[in-house]
Order: C-alpha cells, then sequence, then structure tokens
C-alpha cells in the first residue's frame, strides 16, 4: 500500500530526455446538462490500471470513457517495477514492446546487514518465457506508453478510447441499471449516463469514499521516504537492500536503477523522525549524499527529481463489485511496496475484468459472471498479501519482537544460507485462481498447468514465435494437440455458438505452412502441458486455463465455455448470435 502522507515536487516538465505533455480539458456535445451519449462503461481514474482497464474493454471491443483529474502523466517513479506476468498482459493490450525497448530488465538482489552481504537471490526463471522476470520503469512511462496504444487504437477505431483529461467526477447516483455521474473541470460542469462505472482513481478513491466504502486489512507505523535521483552510475541493474547501515543506523534502505540515469531510493524513517523534515531540500542532501559516499558513489554528481513518503499496508474491499460499480487497483486493495505487488496487482485486476466485463457488455454472458472478477482477485489479494506482510514486517518490524527476530536472522545469514533465505523479499509471481468458479473439471495430467492457473508460455520451433502469441486474440484459446479429427469436430461444434472461440491445432512434426497447425516438432509443448495426441486444454481471454482433457466431446468442451462464462440454463439466452 502506497497511502500519501507529503509529497513535495517541483512543476515538472521534463525529467532527462522524459517531456511531460499537457492536455487540456474539454466538454462533450450536452443534450441539455447531459452528455449527448450515454456510455457503457466510464473508468474514472487515467493512471496504469484504468488505461489498461479501457485497453482490454477495446480489445474485447467494447469503447470507455476514462476521466482524468489531472492533465498529464504521473511526476516521479511511484511504481517502477513490472513483473513478467505484467509484460504478459501489456502485449495483449499492444503496449508491451514499448516497455521492453525502454525498461531495464533485472534478475539480481543483494542485501546487506551493515557492511556485510547476506543474501544474493535470483528471481526464478526458467528462461523459456520471452520475458525477464521483471522490468524497472518509471511510471510515468508508463502511463506514457499506455497512452500511445491508446492512440494506436483510436487510429484504428475512432473515439474507442476517450480519455478526458484535467475533469473530476464530483457527484454519483447509482441506479439498477447504471450510473448518473457529474463531472467538473476548467471549462464547466455537465453530467453523464453509464451502464458500468469501473473505479481505478487510487488509494483515495472518490468512489469508494462516495459509497461510504472501506478498506479491511493490516496497516504498519513504519514510513518510508522516496527519493529520485538522477545519477551517471554504472551499478549493475539489481534490487539492493541495506539493513542498518552504519551510515544510518536503525533504517532500511532500498536502490533501484531506472532509466535514463534516474535512481530510486527508498529509506525508512527512525523512531523520533519528523516526516516533514525528511524531504526538505537539506535533509535530502544530506542523507542521498552520505548514502552515495558509503556504497563509493559520493564522488558522482547527482541531483534530486522527486520525493514522497508512504506508509505500507495490505488492505482490501471485501468486494470489488457493488452493483454497477467494479473497483480495481488501488481502488480496490493497498499493497506493501516490497515484492512489487501494487501496480502488478492492478495490471491483473484489469486483465481478469475486461474480457469479463466486455462480455456483459456485449449480451455475451450474465452479469453474475462479474461475482467471479470480485472473487477470483480477493483471493488473489490474499495470496499475495501473506508474502508481502512477511517481507514488510522484516523490511520494517511492527514490534521490538520483530526487530529482534530481524537482527538475529541478519546477523546469522552471511554463515547461514537456510536462514538468509528469510530475508529473500518474494517478489510477485503469477497467481492461480485455484478455487474458481468458472474451471470445470479436468481429466487428470502429471504434469502443465491446471485448472486457474496461468498458462505456461513455451518458445516454439517457428522463429521467434511462442505459446503466448497464440493467446493475443480477444477469445477463448482451445489448444488442441495432434489430433485433427478432435479439432475438426470441435471448430464445427464451437464456432456456430456464437462464442469468441479461437483453435489452435499443435502438430507433433512439421506442418507446412498453409497447414494453419503450430510446429511441436521438439516436444517442448507437449512435455510442459502433459499432453498427448487428442489432448485439449481451454484457456481464458486472460490467459488462464478454464479446464484441460485428454479425450473430451465437443459438448464437453462447449460446457466449460459456459462455465467460464458464467451461463447457467437460465441464462443461455444471452448467447452472441454474431
Amino acid at each position: 500500500m502506497e497511502i500519501r502522507l507529503i509529497m513535495t515536487v517541483s512543476s515538472i516538465d521534463r525529467i532527462g530526455p522524459f517531456e511531460y505533455r499537457r492536455f487540456l480539458p474539454s466538454i462533450p456535445p450536452l443534450d441539455g446538462a447531459y452528455d449527448a451519449t450515454s456510455h457503457d462503461v466510464v473508468i474514472v481514474g487515467g493512471g496504469p490500471v484504468g488505461l489498461a482497464t479501457a485497453l482490454g474493454l477495446a480489445r474485447h471491443g467494447v469503447r470507455s470513457v476514462v476521466i482524468e483529474a489531472d492533465d498529464t502523466v504521473c511526476e516521479g517513479s511511484r511504481a517502477a517495477c513490472i513483473s513478467r506476468r505484467s509484460l504478459e498482459i501489456l502485449e495483449r493490450l499492444d503496449a508491451a514492446h514499448d516497455f521492453v525497448s525502454k525498461g531495464l530488465p533485472w534478475r539480481t538482489g543483494r542485501s546487506f546487514y551493515r557492511n556485510e552481504e547476506v543474501l544474493v537471490f535470483s528471481m526464478p526463471d526458467d528462461g523459456v518465457g520471452k520475458f525477464a522476470p521483471m522490468i524497472n520503469l518509471q511510471q510515468y512511462y508508463i502511463e506514457h506508453y499506455l497512452l500511445q496504444a491508446i492512440e494506436r487504437r483510436n487510429s484504428l477505431t475512432p473515439g474507442m478510447i476517450d480519455v478526458r483529461w484535467a475533469s473530476s467526477v464530483t457527484d454519483m447516483k447509482v441506479g439498477e441499471t447504471g450510473v448518473d455521474l457529474e463531472i467538473r473541470n476548467a471549462l464547466g460542469i455537465y453530467r453523464c449516463r453509464a451502464g458500468w462505472l469501473v473505479a481505478c482513481d487510487g488509494g483515495q478513491s472518490f468512489v469508494r469514499n462516495a459509497l461510504g466504502l472501506s478498506l479491511i486489512g493490516t496497516g504498519y507505523e513504519g514510513r518510508y521516504a522516496i527519493i529520485d535521483i538522477e545519477l551517471p552510475s554504472d551499478a549493475p541493474t539489481e534490487r539492493r537492500a541495506w539493513f542498518d547501515p552504519p551510515w544510518w543506523p536503525g533504517s532500511t534502505i532500498l536502490m533501484h536503477q531506472q532509466p535514463d540515469n534516474i535512481w530510486r531510493i527508498d529509506y525508512q524513517l527512525r523512531p523520533g523522525d519528523d516526516p516533514e523534515a525528511a524531504l526538505t531540500p537539506t535533509a535530502v542532501e544530506t542523507f542521498v549524499q552520505r548514502h552515495l559516499d558509503a556504497i563509493g558513489e559520493g564522488h558522482l554528481r547527482w541531483r534530486p527529481v522527486w520525493t514522497s513518503l508512504y506508509r505500507a499496508g495490505a488492505m482490501t474491499l471485501d468486494s470489488y463489485r457493488h452493483g454497477r460499480i467494479l473497483f480495481a487497483g488501488n481502488a480496490a486493495h493497498a499493497m506493501p511496496i516490497f515484492g512489487v505487488r501494487g501496480l502488478n496487482s492492478g495490471f491483473d485486476d484489469a486483465d481478469n475484468l475486461a474480457w469479463k466485463l466486455a462480455l456483459v457488455v456485449r449480451g455475451c454472458a450474465p452479469a453474475d459472471l462479474l461475482e467471479s472478477y470480485s472473487d477470483e482477485r480477493i483471493a488473489a489479494f490474499w495470496i499475495n498479501a501473506e508474502s508481502a506482510m512477511r517481507s514488510t514486517e522484516f523490511m520494517s518490524p511492527p514490534s521490538r519482537g520483530f526487530d529482534l527476530m530481524r537482527e538475529a536472522c541478519l546477523s546469522l545469514a552471511g554463515d547461514h544460507v537456510s536462514i538468509a533465505s528469510l530475508i529473500n523479499p518474494r517478489q510477485t509471481r503469477a497467481v492461480t485462481y485455484q478455487d474458481s468458479t468458472l474451471s470445470s473439471d479436468s481429466d487428470p495430467f502429471d504434469v502443465g498447468p491446471a485448472p486457474g492457473a496461468p498458462a505456461k508460455d513455451v518458445k516454439l520451433p517457428q522463429e521467434n514465435l511462442y505459446l503466448s502469441d497464440l493467446l493475443m486474440a480477444p477469445a477463448f484459446t482451445v489448444l488442441v494437440f495432434g489430433d485433427d479429427r478432435i479439432g475438426r469436430d470441435l471448430n464445427d461444434a464451437l464456432l456456430k455458438t456464437g462464442f469468441p472461440v479461437h483453435i489452435a491445432m499443435v502438430a507433433s512434426g512439421h506442418p507446412s505452412r498453409d497447414s494453419g497447425r503450430l510446429s511441436d516438432s521438439g516436444q517442448l509443448l507437449r512435455e510442459a502441458y502433459g499432453a498427448r495426441n487428442g489432448s485439449v486444454y481451454l484457456i481464458r481471454p486472460d490467459g488462464h486455463v478454464a479446464a484441460r482433457w485428454h479425450d473430451p466431446t465437443p459438448d464437453r468442451v462447449r460446457g466449460a465455455i459456459e462455465r467460464a462464462c458464467a451461463i447457467n440454463e437460465g441464462s443461455k439466452e444471452t448467447l452472441c448470435r454474431n
């Protein structure tokens, strides 16, 4: 969680080569006091999660309006670590290329206790997927690249995503069929009707507060300062952590490299430290110079770029759906920064929500499908929170007892590998929706992603082709191994239903280029998925497995798709027919 206590920042027009674009407010064509267009979806908040949700909806053919209070992208690094799972999501949104081109990949972290290195960890990486386990990229670049993806989308379908800058929602009325909003900006006030509202308006969410909702969970007293500096250092891109460093005793310091020679430093305020005083220019200069001197980089010229404070916590709403209003990102939950689960969880929210809301808006699934969004993402929150809270309690001990335990671990870690593992920050990883109601009964497999798990990416024999490339379509993917008969039967049966379905045939040999089948000549895909001739995987539009079988019938696969869309006998009339 990042509860903003103080933020001091000058008016920034440029950070290194990055130039801020300022966007003007606008008033849409009106019918009286109302926006003349009634919108299917309005998204409140144009940060990374709101923009990703809009792109996800557009991918499925649903238009949206984004209401953003600021007139530009954010200032400061903020959420700066992007996981492999998030990059896979961003690839489906036509944004990953920019992220990867600019971001700095890393796999390694180092932890020091006073002057001794006590842990070197590497994030799990089997070398099979196309992305690094993590990249560092400032949030202003993240938002900028998402806006560029929106521009590309709008160039193909004009008006698909309407971002309305420098505008705030100041009132709302919620009904059974939609939401009525009051929107204000420098040009005036107007009202807007929406069938659905997605609240992505951050930790101080207006929408959440207007509904009288509160986050539940654990808040921590420890406070951290963030200082972004421009520093021409050639140190490697890795996560470094110093516990109780002699040059700043009683604190913990984290340091990350970001593009453009911007370095992110987080440090824990000690008992008695004044938060406001910690961000004064004199205090910032004293701390940073002392830290750089200690790590051998004090001779380099540096300058501060941005500063902020936060307090850690792991908290969530008890439901992410309230009638016609859905919550995502920090409006729905808050995570400590340790393990970088905040924004990465938000991207998972957007990915999970977009296809479900699109099916509901298009009349392809009942609104009950959205209950699974809330259930799955709250379950994911608690999985993430368990690791995040352990990391937070180690990084920022909540009591003297935790502090003594940490001191014992750190003092012994240099000589005991098993104890050193307790220092590992447990970086974020993709979550399995183990108990999802959208998963169907499946056949037993020896290996491979189980129902609820994200599909495992595999490099295919074709040049520069990965399994994830087949999951780009805004549809359910039916992955058929080897048996042409099953593939033909499924194709004939499923495509007539109107479900968004993509059939992907996997051949064990080298199929001809025009066969439409994928080569798995090295059997890598079969081995990773525990498949044999005739095996079938059903993969959801968000890349999670819905079901798997060794010899399924078309009826069984169709039933699994219906279950994944929350369709039952009483709601089958909602199926798409075009």
